[in-house]
């Protein structure tokens, strides 16, 4: 009995799941030139644990209660980080080194875990946590307390345009930059660009600082800080031969080599069947949407927490504790973007990766702890606003496919997508992973062993600046 569960073969799906997951999830690294970053040092690692904790333990002066809670607090944290680098997933990078990753991944577990202890302290509570991490805090005043908004907006100069050239505009320039280094797509990051002006329009009510001048959204915001930083990051995706993300990842109905021009009925094909018959590859039409809609409403909820946060536990944009985590959130924001685009357009991709689930529960957390505590001011929400602003994101998501196929169609070929790149390092049947879970108890190698190490050895030859692992680049 027990030979027989061990030697269980796994269906071809079983290990086309396994494999495509652990390519998302568990990013092997190619190509080795320094051995030594790369072995296993587990029992230094240990030596070093143990040689640090005794070293704070007794050499240290214990007699100031706060700093032995701050120092301790740091203690956990560092070696939450070690674990991290011993025990969790590389993720989707390995790049500049798969240890990294692994204590960003470490750092959101974190950051959940603070969330849900902030879930069980009150609002005293909290502030006094603020308080003695940064006493200044007691005396900081919300910015729509001492600003005003879309006054005069009829009154228009060169000077009043130019004083608004400060340091926000600044941050809004290279956060749109690092945001199109992240998404990789001029039709996504353009919606979401005017999405979010739209965001603070239906939200304008709640945050005053919400409200701006017509010229000051449309010419200051989208076209110039939005629209410079994201041309300014997808010329360095280009720079830097960054493999571009196809949302819009599926072929085309009534396409052929005869007839590759812009063909109309295919796009209304396209987005007039929400299932498989009418489709030559790719995931389902109502994924496609279904999915990039949500991908839309989780980005916006999380730029819409960084404004409630600091209007709820009234702290300046400029303090530590906002742009630390605006940081913090766009360092976990690029592996999450790559788990979930492989999760969208790889049909054998069954479930998201574990970065992409905390991100979301993250998301998710600030939010609930935002209505948590700023019941007051969300007791001013007019219900009618946030249902149009779910349908005005849903329209503009379904206008920004419509776009993007569109503009494959009529402009040629796109790029192969992750399920139908050539390059990637591994048979897309996933046969040589299939025989090896097959084996069971049988430790004999596969018969095609030779093949695949001969085929292995001409890929890793053929000259390629940018490998690719599930149809994405690993820059």
């Amino acid at each position: 009995m027990a030979s027989c569960v061990g030697s269980r073969t796994l269906s071809k799906d079983d290990v086309n799941y396994r494999l495509h997951f652990r390519m998302i999830n568990e990013q092997q690294v190619e190509d080795i030139t320094l051995e030594f970053f790369y072995r296993p040092h587990t029992i230094t690692l240990l030596s070093f644990t143990i040689l640090s904790l005794m070293a704070f333990a007794f050499t240290r002066d214990d007699s100031v209660p706060e700093d032995n809670i701050w120092r301790g607090i740091l203690s956990v944290i560092f070696f939450f980080l070690i674990i991290s680098v011993l025990a969790f997933p590389n993720g989707p990078f390995t790049r500049p080194h798969p240890a990294i990753w692994r204590m960003v991944f470490g750092l959101s577990v974190l950051y959940f875990l603070f969330l849900v202890f902030v879930l069980f302290l009150n609002f005293e509570q909290v502030k006094a946590v603020m308080y003695w991490l940064d006493p200044n805090l007691r005396y900081a005043t919300r910015e729509a307390d001492i600003m005003e908004y879309a006054v005069n907006c009829h009154v228009i100069t060169w000077e009043r345009i130019l004083s608004h050239f400060d340091i926000f505009a600044f941050g809004h320039f290279w956060g749109w930059a690092m945001k199109a280094l992240l998404i990789r797509s001029y039709g996504l990051c353009w919606t979401i660009s005017i999405t979010w002006e739209l965001t603070e329009l239906f939200f304008m009510h709640l945050l005053p600082n919400f409200a701006e001048c017509w010229w000051d959204q449309v010419i200051l915001d989208i076209l110039l800080c939005n629209g410079g930083g994201i041309w300014l990051g997808m010329v360095v995706c280009r720079f830097l031969e960054m493999r571009t993300y196809h949302w819009a990842s599926f072929k085309f109905v009534n396409c052929s080599e005869n007839h590759p021009a812009f063909n109309l009925n295919s796009i209304f094909l396209h987005f007039s069947s929400f299932n498989e018959h009418n489709r030559v590859d790719g995931p389902s039409v109502f994924r496609e949407f279904t999915g990039i809609t949500l991908f839309f409403y989780l980005f916006k909820l999380t730029e819409l927490n960084t404004f409630f946060l600091k209007h709820i536990f009234v702290f300046q944009a400029s303090h530590p504790l906002s742009w630390g985590r605006i940081l913090f959130i766009g360092i976990i924001t690029a592996p999450t973007v790559r788990q979930y685009y492989a999760y969208l357009t790889d049909t054998q991709c069954k479930r998201v990766g574990t970065q992409c689930w905390v991100f979301g529960v993250i998301a998710f957390l600030e939010a609930i702890v935002c209505i948590k505590f700023g019941q007051d001011l969300f007791s001013k929400t007019q219900i009618l606003y946030v249902v149009f602003w779910l349908l005005c994101v849903a329209f503009t998501t379904f206008l920004c496919l419509y776009g993007m196929v569109w503009y494959a169609e009529y402009y040629g070929h796109r790029e192969k997508t992750l399920s139908e790149s050539e390059d990637s390092p591994y048979s897309p049947d996933g046969s040589w992973l299939h025989s090896k879970f097959s084996r069971g108890a049988d430790n004999s190698p596969p018969k095609h062993s030779v093949n695949s190490e001969s085929h292995s050895s001409r890929r890793r030859n053929r000259h390629s600046k940018s490998k690719v692992t599930n149809g994405i680049g690993k820059k």
